[in-house]
């Protein structure tokens, strides 16, 4: 059983995986290279997979059979588990818990070789549908708190399979990146009973200088104060704290500015490996009139080394207004 600690310092909790434990012979030190192998995601392998939670199909077809477009299944070798209770303890002046929650795989389309920037926007959005699909189920589970989606797009950037597949775990705790926004967003909501996100979304729209696609329904734009080189964040530009309660058409906006920015970044940076995170309110929480649910887009393209973790602080070589305006100009 997977096992949630708490550090008493910082408060930051880590999962200790104990069944993906390595031995010290185990770790690799040169560069990884993605499995390109045998693919337990395409089609005709379902029996090689844990059995999906979801699937879309359009000419119908039995559970974990051929014919599915969007796929979603359990992660073979998840870091945290459904099973069991949450067992919290402390240890001394240490606190832990059980590993409890779900982690699962969305494979974004049957087909080996695509990659998300290269689907169309009906794909994407059906992509888009299963996040929203997945988060209502997996609420009704009281054990969970929040529920982090995200995307592992190259070797690079963490992904170990080539098929095109982005990644779902539902924590029993809120992550403490996630808590420093909210505390900080409600703060500025305290002050100036204003949400933060959409007086950003106001400046940003008027000066224009970090805008990097927009639509009737969300912007795309480099943050101010970015951690990487080339970061984007996507906002919708009318106020929503949960991702799974956005509007119908939203879901079909959404997924054509994220095609679009992610066409933008490979023109640009020449298909660069890349992660992005899904941010929302915590899923216990009622509509919150401080939080904005957002995603964060974040190509690998520098090191984390020990400047950053020693400090928190990052070094960002290409300011946001100049990454911002190669994007915005690049012909897609």
């Amino acid at each position: 059983m997977p096992e949630l600690r708490k550090d008493p310092i910082v408060g930051r909790w880590v999962i200790i995986s104990t069944e993906r434990g390595k031995r010290p012979s185990e770790f690799e030190f040169t560069q990884p290279t993605l499995k390109t192998g045998f693919c337990p995601f395409c089609p005709g392998n379902e029996a090689k997979t844990p059995a999906e939670v979801l699937a879309y199909r359009k000419n119908g077809g039995g559970p974990n059979s051929a014919g599915w477009h969007v796929r979603v299944v359990p992660n073979k070798y998840p870091a945290l588990k459904v099973e069991g209770e949450l067992n919290r303890e402390g240890d001394g002046v240490y606190d832990k818990m059980n590993g409890v929650g779900a982690h699962e795989v969305i494979i974004e389309s049957p087909l080996h070789a695509d990659t998300l920037s290269r689907l169309s926007h009906g794909q994407i959005e059906e992509v888009l549908w299963a996040y929203r699909d997945r988060i209502i189920d997996l609420k009704k589970d009281a054990r969970i708190r929040y529920i982090l989606i995200f995307k592992n797009h190259g070797e690079a950037a963490g992904a170990t399979l080539e098929h095109t597949h982005s990644q779902l775990i539902a924590l029993p705790i809120i992550p403490k990146r996630v808590a420093e926004e909210l505390d900080g967003a409600l703060e500025y909501y305290n002050f100036k009973e204003r949400c933060v996100f959409c007086d950003i979304i106001r400046q940003e729209v008027m000066q224009g200088i970090r805008v990097v696609s927009e639509n009737r329904d969300f912007i795309a734009m480099t943050p101010y104060a970015p951690k990487s080189p080339f970061e984007i964040w996507i906002l919708p530009k009318v106020h929503e704290s949960n991702f799974e309660n956005a509007q119908k058409h939203h879901y079909e906006s959404l997924s054509m500015i994220f095609s679009d920015v992610l066409k933008r970044l490979d023109k640009v940076l020449n298909y660069p490996p890349y992660n992005f995170i899904l941010h929302a309110a915590p899923i216990r929480d009622a509509a919150s009139q401080y939080y904005h649910w957002h995603f964060e887009l974040i190509p690998k393209l520098t090191k984390v080394a020990g400047f950053e973790w020693g400090s928190g602080f990052y070094i960002n070589s290409t300011p946001p207004e100049e990454a911002a305006k190669f994007l915005r100009e690049a012909k897609v």
